[in-house]
């Protein structure tokens, strides 16, 4: 997937506060932070599926994972602009609580949808599938406001008592339209590592002779 939990965090730093019920929780443990490290005192980070791109909610504040370096313990950092950045320590706190939410499916349905707007097979029975994206850091975007559509619009389904999360999901809604119309995807057709072929959703804009 282009989007990991983190990208949405980033877009909505209140995600995990909100709504984090709407997702999958993983791991619900206590925890020491120090730095930027954090060790459970049980269960495990591996067992869980946690890896770099989740997002960890210690004492209640959400921290993007860095790298998980054993079973556990792992890096971890405030939100960060770019993962290219270095991790930025959140302070010292022993005994506190640590979970884990992730909205991985809600990720994957707009994956696949992003694929198919590309002209790509999700299942990658076409000519080329997702790897052939030379450029998928610019789709994390469009992914993550698709995905955080589909969030609010479930939790503000009639009877849910998420009447209040309607409008979110609208904005999102048209981000992710907006989003879609700007972004271009950069396809390498023929698998030498170069793009051949710039899309957008649906749209051939350019071609490599």
């Amino acid at each position: 997937m282009f989007a990991k939990d983190r990208d949405l965090v980033v877009l909505e730093p209140g995600l995990m506060r909100d709504v984090g019920w709407a997702g999958q929780r993983v791991l619900d443990v206590t925890g020491t932070l120090s730095g930027t490290t954090l060790t459970i005192s049980s269960g495990s980070f591996v067992d869980a599926g946690v890896d770099a791109g989740h997002v960890v909610v210690f004492n209640g504040t959400a921290l993007e994972v860095v790298s998980v370096d054993t079973a556990t313990t792992a890096t971890v950092s405030i939100m960060r602009g770019s993962t290219a950045s270095a991790p930025v320590g959140a302070g010292d706190a022993s005994n506190r609580t640590v979970e884990v939410w992730t909205f991985t499916p809600q990720i994957g349905l707009v994956h696949r949808q992003v694929l198919a707007m590309l002209g790509i097979d999700p299942d990658g029975l076409g000519e080329i599938d997702e790897d052939a994206v030379t450029n998928p850091g610019a789709l994390s975007r469009l992914e993550a406001l698709g995905a955080l559509h589909l969030i609010y619009a479930a939790a503000g389904a009639p009877g849910r008592g998420g009447a209040r999360f309607d409008q979110r999901a609208g904005m999102y809604k048209e981000r992710f339209s907006s989003e879609r119309e700007r972004v271009v995807a950069m396809i390498d057709l023929d698998g030498d590592g170069i793009a051949d072929t710039a899309r957008r959703a649906n749209v051939f804009v350019l071609s490599r002779g």
